[in-house]
């Protein structure tokens, strides 16, 4: 093991929390004693910078953590950009805890915060991480393939109570401004209609997609529906909370509720609706996830070392390669045209 003589390389989860944080942060201490830095986790995010909260971590601390969901330097949705003071304070004591380093890992709230500081002088690199897989600048993120994997099997487990009563179950999943958890979980699961931001349906056609199903004798049907699906025509977002977060987001859910009463209403159908909401964040992360996390956490760490912070890590095909913060995030990354239309394909 390298003596430890190149500084100290803190490291936050910021944003909700998410299948494989703990996979990055044992790598970027794994990595970060092999090269001779020492490493400091902040606590809850960026919450931790503002107020000072850190703690060291070696080896011993994060043994064992790789299987473990969530985070053990815990999160929130602190936005230190709303208060000038609060920006002055994440300087302040990263020069009093005496950090040369952040690795930041989030989503785009978390690694937008990220990008700003980096503009005024912050050494930081970027590891992004959101189970919605809507980070433009990465083909994946660490947490998709879990969630994806927990709406698979909540399908398959609705479909033999469907069957059995002939039902029409539509299940609630996450998905704020896309749709990727929805359409790949429903088309792993078998769902026969999936609703998502980037293909705005009306009931009828909901319902007449349901329709040819039952016409052709399945009398039980799937919907899956993510959460930020807006009917066509509707402008209206479905929340459950009015009240918004650091970043300005609302609480989204409800919209499951809306399309079960439509089909209802339109066919005559039994409706019933599961909402996944939580579950899909938490527990072990796939075998996937915690290599993919641990591949970023290496990198972000090997960036540092080479000087090159600035930078938010990235999956490009099957190589983990790196992006400049400032050209990342700059959009949502959309379900492709092809996903859409190969779900279409198993509609009705």
């Amino acid at each position: 093991m390298a003596s430890q003589t190149n500084g100290t390389i803190a490291i936050l989860t910021g944003g909700g929390d998410c299948p494989g944080l703990n996979a990055v942060i044992r790598a970027v201490v794994r990595r970060a004693e092999q090269l001779g830095y020492s490493v400091l986790g902040i606590k809850n995010g960026w919450l931790g910078l503002v107020k000072g909260l850190a703690e060291p971590l070696d080896l011993p601390s994060v043994s064992g953590i790789l299987p473990r969901g969530g985070t053990i330097l815990g999160t929130s949705r602190t936005n230190p950009l709303k208060a000038e003071e609060d920006k002055k304070k994440v300087f302040e004591n990263m020069k009093s805890l005496k950090i040369d380093y952040l690795v930041a890992v989030g989503g785009d709230d978390t690694l937008g915060v990220a990008r700003a500081l980096a503009a005024d002088g912050l050494k930081v690199v970027g590891v992004p991480k959101t189970i919605d897989n809507d980070i433009l600048g990465t083909d994946q993120t660490f947490g998709f393939d879990t969630a994806v994997q927990i709406v698979t099997e909540a399908i398959d487990r609705l479909h033999t109570t469907a069957e059995s009563h002939q039902r029409v179950m539509v299940v609630e999943v996450m998905g704020r401004h896309t749709g990727w958890i929805a359409t790949i979980g429903g088309l792993a699961g078998g769902a026969d209609c999936i609703l998502i931001p980037e293909r705005p349906l009306t009931i009828e056609e909901i319902c007449a997609i349901l329709k040819r199903r039952h016409q052709r004798g399945r009398l039980f049907s799937i919907v899956v529906v993510a959460e930020g699906f807006k009917l066509a025509g509707s402008d209206e977002l479905m929340v459950k909370d009015q009240k918004l977060d650091a970043f300005g987001h609302v609480q989204l859910g409800g919209i499951g509720d809306k399309v079960a009463q439509g089909i209802e209403r339109l066919t005559g159908y039994e409706t019933r609706v599961t909402v996944l909401g939580h579950v899909q964040r938490g527990g072990t992360p796939t075998a996937y996830d915690r290599v993919l996390g641990t591949r970023y956490g290496v990198k972000a760490v090997d960036l540092i070392h080479q000087g090159r912070t600035g930078m938010m890590v990235r999956l490009e095909g099957n190589r983990i390669t790196e992006i400049p913060l400032s050209k990342a995030m700059t959009e949502l990354k959309y379900v492709d045209e092809e996903w859409i239309k190969t779900a279409e394909i198993f509609y009705g």
